[in-house]
């Protein structure tokens, strides 16, 4: 049974999504969209598999707790989590455009705590129960190329998202021993609602894909395809490791 964090639409919908195309029980986490939640659910059930959505900020341990206890009571245990809630969290505001040195602490909360905080917080509830299963688990965390190279104007995000990877990699050796594996899926420009009108600007799209070697925006299926992998028993002698779906925007050794 698998929780995908953020899964109302965009990559987290097409997680769920392909989860339930190859038989899982799904946990849709969502924060405002309740109906996108509602959606991806029925597309699970259509599917033959069970499903709940479930309201939860995930970067407050208090409703993380709660929720993750509502997922076992109506599903069962968790064998995969997917940290894939991201961006702003639900405060598209925080985005300013300001550059880091005239911003203020409290702008860069909300990338901190959906990005970095929300991955503690699911992965601290979820593990115990992980290992008292005889380990066997899967923590996979989505994270963004921001988190590899850096990006400029959004170095809030882009340090929270390299915190999550570390976290991931330092999970991996503590949870080594159950055989819980701890990976990183780190992603480009994808064709989401929130990059959808940049994507659809034909001369910015142009100017953007110029840093890319396959000349197109990812698409929620491409992530979905290696955490998928990451998730099933193929990828069971994987962990710690960060794999980039990004077009080759960024290369990796």
């Amino acid at each position: 049974m698998a929780l995908v964090t953020g899964a109302s639409r965009g990559i987290g919908r097409g997680i769920a999504e392909v989860f339930a195309d190859e038989g899982a029980d799904v946990a849709v986490n969502y924060v405002a969209s309740a109906n996108g939640a509602c959606a991806v659910v029925e597309y699970v059930k259509g599917k033959g598999g069970r499903a709940i959505s479930v309201q939860a900020d995930v970067s407050k341990r208090g409703e993380v707790e709660p929720m993750i206890e509502r997922v076992w009571n109506e599903l069962g245990p968790i064998d995969i989590l997917v940290n894939n809630a991201g961006n702003a969290g639900a405060d598209p505001s925080a985005i300013t455009g300001k550059p880091f040195w005239q911003s203020d602490p409290t702008e860069w909360e909300p990338f901190i705590g959906v990005n970095l905080y929300g991955v503690f917080h699911c992965s601290r509830a979820v593990i115990p129960g992980m290992i008292e299963r005889d380990g066997g688990g899967r923590l996979i965390t989505v994270i963004s190329d921001a988190g590899r190279v850096g990006e400029p104007g959004l170095e809030a995000y882009s340090a929270a998202k390299a915190g999550a990877a570390g976290l991931m990699r330092a999970l991996a050796k503590s949870l080594g021993r159950y055989e819980i594996t701890a990976n990183s899926v780190a992603i480009a420009t994808t064709n989401t609602p929130a990059v959808r009108r940049m994507v659809e600007n034909e001369e910015l799209a142009k100017k953007v894909l110029r840093n890319y070697t396959i000349r197109r925006f990812g698409e929620p299926s491409d992530v979905a395809a290696m955490v998928t992998f990451l998730a099933s028993s193929a990828s069971s002698w994987i962990t710690g490791q960060t794999y980039p779906v990004n077009g080759g925007f960024s290369v990796n050794l």
